[in-house]
């Protein structure tokens, strides 16, 4: 199938299957005999495992170290890609994402304490929103 076909079939745009591409998540596609890429089901079914990753907060960098294991994700049923932790499994890339979203909701916290001290010491007025 035709990359727009790809793109439709798992749920995302053919810009984003020639970044997948570009970045190592994506084995570059065989090409017709015109130079068009063309898809198959696994294809597919590896777009959608990458989606999903991406969907539970991994970025394109988490999954582009291990991009050699997505392929036991997208098997039905889907291979445990985590094993025994070591460093060729998402294990160190999972916690190093929790640790970055815990720096992050700690010093979102932080900022609204001090902006809601800052209020309620200063009596200043917050401007409604439009």
């Amino acid at each position: 199938m035709r990359i727009g076909d790809a793109a439709a079939a798992a749920g995302t745009t053919p810009r984003a299957l020639r970044f997948y591409e570009q970045r190592g998540l994506l084995r570059p596609p065989a090409r017709s005999a015109s130079g068009q890429r063309e898809y198959g089901h696994a294809e597919v079914a590896r777009v959608r495992v990458i989606r999903q990753l991406l969907a539970t907060g991994l970025t394109v960098d988490d999954l582009a170290g291990r991009a050699h294991r997505l392929d036991l994700l997208d098997q039905d049923p889907p291979v445990r890609c985590s094993g025994s932790p070591g460093p060729d499994t998402f294990a160190p890339v999972v916690h190093a994402r929790l640790a970055a979203l815990d720096a992050e909701i700690a010093r979102l916290t932080a900022l609204r304490a001090r902006l809601a001290h800052h209020i309620a010491t200063s009596g200043a007025d917050v401007p409604a929103g439009d």
